[in-house]
């Protein structure tokens, strides 16, 4: 298989508008607005982007281009190569509907729209997976690179602000009204957050390679997580990634801090690392830091991850672990990051995975800091 790069990264969170602040930012503890909807009385904390304009598509164009250069395209470059396009949300314009100001027939009239935005002459794909489709979007764009069909791909991850997800999950009794504790014994589930983050994917060398992957879905689960599927996705992806458990050096779980699929995810990994045998790996979560991006949080926490990791920063997580679950995310970086998983977990029973690793020459060592 011909090898599958990551070469650019961009992101604007309520980090700030781009990695750079987003570094800064994420040492600090977050700060999440409070978002009213409308019928309901009570107000949940919400992670928003900074950025405001006049109308939906002017505030969506804005991000989608900022992101897109940051990871290396900017709106109007040809490229000589062959360039595909995946836009992943689960939202899509849903915003823009709920404040009339959607003039999107369908599906395609937004995809059409998108390409204009960054006046986009290849080809334009859109993956809804739920808050999978990001990963899913990238498994595509890896497909499509190691079969040759493409040269690069982008992938761009949009999930903004909208009444419909957040009085969805409030409906369903899934927010936090504090904050998000993920495997903590007082967790009370998670905080939403909007993001729009790009991954470049190139057959040329880069930092970091994308080697395995996998999707799977139970469908017997509408909203929560599966034990089993989730070991089968650990299992696929590392059968294609051709690593064995004790190879892997960190995971980012998904970890939100929901009751439910907070406990279920962490037995899973128990089970699947018995500690006697296969220490378990560093485990981390973004989530506390930029809540849950729906269709975005597998670019946007990608993105944020590896930029962390390029700077030795590590994400600050909270005391007080869960001691029913029998794991914990780890309060500082392993000595070596050579191999990482990225774990994303979403309605429908979608459970998404993939497998990351450091080019040799570029593995990160925390004893070989640079001066």
């Amino acid at each position: 298989m011909t090898p599958v790069y990551l070469t650019g990264f961009g992101l604007a969170s309520n980090l700030g508008a781009n990695l750079a602040e987003a570094l800064v930012q994420v040492a600090r503890p977050p700060i999440p607005q409070q978002r009213a909807i409308r019928g309901l009385t009570q107000k949940f904390p919400y992670h928003a982007i900074a950025y405001t304009a006049s109308d939906w598509k002017t505030r969506c164009t804005h991000l989608i281009r900022q992101v897109a250069a940051e990871a290396g395209y900017r709106a109007g470059d040809q490229p000589a190569c062959s360039v595909a396009l995946y836009l992943a949300s689960s939202s899509t314009y849903v915003g823009a509907m709920e404040k009339g100001e959607s003039h999107f027939e369908n599906l395609t009239d937004f995809l059409a729209a998108i390409a204009v935005m960054l006046n986009w002459q290849g080809s334009v794909t859109l993956i809804n997976s739920a808050c999978t489709s990001s990963l899913n979007a990238l498994l595509a764009a890896k497909s499509a690179l190691e079969r040759g069909l493409i040269d690069e791909a982008l992938v761009i991850g949009l999930e903004l602000d909208n009444q419909l997800s957040i009085a969805g999950f409030a409906g369903l009794q899934l927010l936090s009204s504090t904050q998000a504790q993920p495997f903590q014994a007082q967790r009370d589930g998670q905080i939403l957050g909007e993001a729009v983050a790009a991954l470049r994917l190139s057959r040329q060398p880069g930092r970091w390679r994308l080697v395995g992957g996998a999707h799977v879905i139970d469908s017997s689960q509408v909203s929560s997580a599966s034990a089993v599927a989730y070991r089968a996705m650990l299992e696929q992806t590392l059968k294609q990634a051709q690593w064995e458990p004790a190879q892997i050096d960190v995971i980012k779980v998904q970890a939100s801090g929901s009751v439910t699929n907070d406990a279920v995810e962490a037995h899973a990994l128990y089970d699947f690392f018995p500690s006697k045998a296969v220490a378990m790996p560093a485990l981390v979560s973004l989530k506390p830091h930029i809540g849950h991006t729906l269709g975005a949080s597998g670019a946007a926490e990608i993105a944020l991850l590896l930029a962390m990791l390029a700077q030795r920063q590590w994400p600050t997580c909270q005391q007080g672990e869960d001691a029913a679950l029998n794991v914990s995310l780890a309060a500082q970086s392993p000595q070596r990051i050579a191999k990482l998983l990225a774990c994303i977990l979403g309605f429908g029973g979608s459970h998404a995975c993939v497998a990351i690793e450091a080019v040799p020459c570029q593995i990160i060592s925390q004893s070989n800091k640079p001066p």
